[in-house]
């Protein structure tokens, strides 16, 4: 005999279970709605400003149509943006690596090896690589969509940290600054700036709230990206030792997160010097194939002592884009020490020195500066404070003439003028 058996009917508690949560969920999403959605949409549009002046610049001049595909040329003016280093990284992501010190025949000046992929970090093209797994997109578009969707995550990183010091108001005018900075043509392009610079602000931000082993992860994630990331480990470090010293959030989490951080940079420059069979393989790589290496500032200063009077044959010299690397190099310690006098956690300001003495002191293509700075987010924060106070009608005039202003300096220049 077979019995059946009969389910109790659900209580009305239970019956309302789902909708609650979901009523509960709706007011969460449209608190983050209206607290992000004003950054994205400030950034999405000033940064689209400058972007389309940028291609109208490139397809009106036309000078991409008779260069190297490889080296800012292509069909379209949009395959300029994954030209110089976005060739480099798209053989990365589809051949991977092959570190090797190989001379060039016959060669005795600067560039005495060929140029190797390995002088490129592996996050952005991995990420490229997964992208375009995953979604069928090309190469091309791949690193593209990693850009984008990376430059509005730095977006709320640079916003974020700002509104901690300043509150909302400063952080949107921050994250519109980010938008228009010298060297923000590479946030909408195939290079790792913007994934390195939303790695490098939501780190900053995970240690001022206390959150030590994100920060550590998000500092490791960085040193994937680029070498300049040594600069935020050493921030991160920093602020971890004052932590202990004010023994505020214990002994373990801190030194877990500078344990963490410099994983994936020395990691990745441990590999390939043993790749490579030389312990200085990395520094080798750089200098001969590249021309970059560090000396102490030299090359620097003599461009700084050169342009104020006219001269322009120092090594590398590109007028016009030098000229704009000089007056962010000349901006950056004003603003510096605008930034001391908000009283700045420490991981900030440890991060924008020794990123800036980093790029200081490297002998490289003078004008790309600007490009090499750009991730130098915490300056944003006492021009973001003082222009707070202006009226909203006051800073959209001000971001939106420098949004369009950027599409010739902070692209065409990059890309056309100079070489990324």
């Amino acid at each position: 005999m077979s019995t059946v058996q009969l389910r109790r009917p659900p209580s009305l508690a239970e019956a309302h279970q789902v909708p609650r949560r979901s009523r509960e969920f709706r007011p969460r999403l449209r608190a983050a709605a209206g607290r992000y959605g004003p950054v994205l949409l400030t950034y999405g549009v000033l940064k689209l400003a400058g972007f389309a002046v940028f291609m109208y610049l490139l397809d009106a001049a036309g000078d991409f149509r008779k260069k190297n595909p490889r080296f800012g040329g292509g069909e379209h003016p949009w395959d300029v943006l994954a030209s110089w280093d976005g060739w480099w990284y798209q053989q990365i992501a589809a051949h991977g690596y092959d570190p090797a010190l190989k001379p060039v025949p016959g060669a005795t000046g600067m560039i005495t090896l060929e140029g190797n992929s390995a002088a490129f970090f592996p996050l952005y093209p991995a990420l490229m690589r997964l992208v375009s797994e995953c979604t069928g997109l090309g190469l091309y578009g791949a690193g593209l969509t990693v850009s984008v969707l990376a430059s509005f995550a730095a977006a709320l990183g640079v916003h974020a940290v700002t509104a901690r010091l300043g509150g909302h108001r400063a952080g949107l005018v921050a994250a519109g600054l980010w938008a228009v900075w010298p060297g923000s043509g590479t946030e909408w392009s195939g290079y790792s700036e913007s994934l390195y610079t939303a790695l490098a602000a939501w780190a900053c931000h995970s240690v001022m709230t206390r959150r030590w082993l994100t920060a550590g992860l998000l500092t490791c994630a960085a040193g994937l990206c680029r070498p300049t990331a040594v600069a935020l480990v050493a921030a991160l470090a920093v602020a971890a030792v004052l932590s202990l010293r004010r023994r505020a959030d214990g002994v373990r989490r801190p030194l877990a997160a500078v344990a963490i951080a410099p994983l994936g940079l020395f990691g990745y420059l441990g590999w390939v010097n043993y790749r490579m069979g030389d312990l200085n393989g990395y520094s080798k790589l750089q200098d001969g194939a590249w021309g970059h290496k560090f000396d102490w500032g030299v090359h620097s200063f003599n461009v700084l002592t050169s342009i104020p009077v006219g001269h322009f044959d120092y090594l590398f010299a590109m007028p016009f884009e030098d000229v704009i690397g000089l007056c962010v190099v000349l901006m950056v310690p004003v603003l510096t020490v605008l930034l001391m006098r908000v009283r700045p956690p420490a991981v900030l300001v440890v991060y924008t020195v020794l990123s800036y003495l980093m790029v200081m002191t490297t002998q490289q293509y003078f004008g790309n500066v600007s490009r090499y700075l750009l991730p130098l987010f915490p300056l944003f924060i006492p021009l973001a404070l003082a222009m707070r106070r202006l009226r909203w009608p006051s800073v959209t005039t001000v971001l939106g003439t420098a949004a369009l202003a950027s599409g010739s300096y902070a692209g065409y220049v990059l890309f056309v003028l100079g070489v990324p």
